[in-house]
């Protein structure tokens, strides 16, 4: 059977410089009727675990470490005994809400990790974290872009540890490449398409957010 990507959507809060806010983040789920790899497991380990029901869990994949992307990645990971996995960057981002625990694994830009015959591509897009990540799948004619890309623009940039220019760049140069025809999963709220967001990019470098 191919592979195909699965939606949960989880709620709770993100916390950062002070400040708290209610969320609803989208988890999603990558593969098939045998094994899946979870990405930012968010929030409700209980209803994600759920719904990858009897599967074998090939990874548990965050990327970025925002709380509110990796706050049930350890539970997840024990309920399922996937590794966890986050890019190299933003080890300090997770050890502020994992601080005994750290992940089984760090990405690198262009790693390839393999579920359900499908490629997933690592592509390093800094920007909203230091080590923000987006996972592209050829086959299935996807990118999944976390907290980088939106449907409307760029991730947020006003917080530490970010920075406006380096996730221009990181949409410009990683993202906007793909085919236009390329769906873009998001961290929240609803998806998009590259052809869709690609004749925005000006009107965001001028607003500057």
């Amino acid at each position: 059977m191919s592979a195909r990507i699965e939606h949960v959507v989880t709620s709770g809060t993100f916390a950062l410089d002070g400040g708290c806010w209610d969320v609803d983040n989208n988890v999603w789920i990558v593969g098939d009727d045998e094994e899946v790899v979870v990405i930012d497991p968010a929030h409700d380990a209980k209803a994600i675990v759920s719904a990858v029901g009897g599967r074998r869990v090939t990874a548990v994949v965050c990327t970025h470490g925002h709380n509110d992307h990796i706050n049930a990645a350890p539970e997840v990971a024990e309920a399922t005994g996937a590794p966890v996995l986050i890019h190299l960057d933003d080890r300090i981002l997770w050890s502020r809400t994992h601080p005994d625990r750290s992940p089984d694994g760090y990405l690198c830009d262009q790693r390839r990790l393999t579920v359900a015959g499908a490629e997933v591509e690592v592509l390093h897009t800094p920007g909203h974290t230091p080590g923000a990540i987006s996972l592209h799948v050829p086959e299935l004619n996807t990118v999944l872009t976390g907290d980088t890309l939106f449907a409307g623009g760029p991730g947020a940039t006003g917080r530490s540890f970010s920075d406006f220019p380096t996730i221009i760049r990181s949409i410009r140069d990683r993202l906007l490449t793909l085919p236009p025809h390329t769906t873009v999963l998001t961290g929240h709220g609803p998806s998009t398409t590259i052809g869709t967001e690609s004749p925005d990019l000006d009107a965001w470098i001028a607003r500057g957010h």
